[in-house]
């Protein structure tokens, strides 16, 4: 993608924090310091992508209802985006409101679709060289069982092994994976973790790494995939570039572009 589309998001202090109203019936405010992150936090909000990407759309909100019960999930996928938009910046690489699309829908074959909470683009400038790198993005608020988000990698397993479907009677002697579609390599998978104790949170974590290890199909994924799981406060603290990204795949935390 061309450097005009790419965009670095700057969030100048203001004299005071700004507010942002949610949804009718919701109880959620967001304060943030910059109008270029009340910006971006209210596309996010509004789930507008921010990138167009045909043949995978994003799930629009319908009604009002609907969004206030969405809005507490929302917040937290802005959250995740502002916090590596914010060590972009320090660091000196490339990752804006542009580089980061929310609900991006994919097919996994029968009939059934997996939603990724957001498609992240960064790129990485070290000296004179730039490493693009893709994630997919999943926020978890512990608004569903371990074993639920556990699925999740199963999910990503079969993306990753989907075949392209052939258009006409003939099938090509090749497809092949239908995500080499949109991405020149498969994503990295990033679980953001938050809404419980650290213990709770652990745990979640430790059944993320049980499903890489047991499940012959996410086994696979993780052998050629980076896979890793993260608390949403310590990438805010800290920053996603430190050690605070645990590989599902074993191993001691890392940064997360060192997966």
């Amino acid at each position: 993608m061309s450097s005009m589309m790419r965009s670095t998001v700057s969030c100048r202090a203001l004299p005071a924090p700004m507010t942002v109203s949610m949804p009718p019936g919701s109880r959620s405010r967001g304060r943030y310091q910059s109008r270029s992150c009340v910006s971006l936090t209210s596309s996010a909000i509004g789930l507008v992508a921010c990138r167009a990407t045909p043949g995978r759309p994003p799930h629009p909100i319908t009604s009002d209802t609907a969004a206030s019960l969405k809005t507490p999930h929302t917040l937290a996928v802005v959250r995740a985006h502002l916090a590596f938009a914010a060590d972009a910046r320090r660091l000196g690489h490339e990752h804006g409101p542009w580089d980061w699309t929310p609900e991006v829908s994919h097919s996994i074959g029968e009939g059934e679709r997996l939603v990724a909470d957001a498609v992240m683009y960064y790129t990485v400038i070290e000296s004179e060289q730039r490493r693009k790198l893709r994630a997919f993005v999943e926020v978890d608020r512990t608004t569903m069982s371990n074993e639920r988000l556990a699925v999740k990698l199963i999910e990503y397993a079969r993306l990753f092994q989907n075949e392209a479907q052939p258009v006409g009677r003939r099938r090509p002697a090749a497809a092949g994976p239908a995500w080499l579609r949109w991405y020149p390599v498969f994503p990295r998978v990033l679980f953001v973790l938050t809404g419980a104790s650290l213990a709770r949170l652990d745990d979640r974590m430790s059944d993320l790494q049980a499903m890489v290890a047991q499940h012959p199909l996410v086994a696979a994924l993780a052998r050629e995939v980076r896979l890793g799981t993260a608390i949403l406060e310590d990438i805010e603290q800290h920053g996603p570039a430190q050690a605070v990204w645990v590989p599902l795949a074993g191993g001691k935390p890392r940064p997360w572009i060192d997966l």
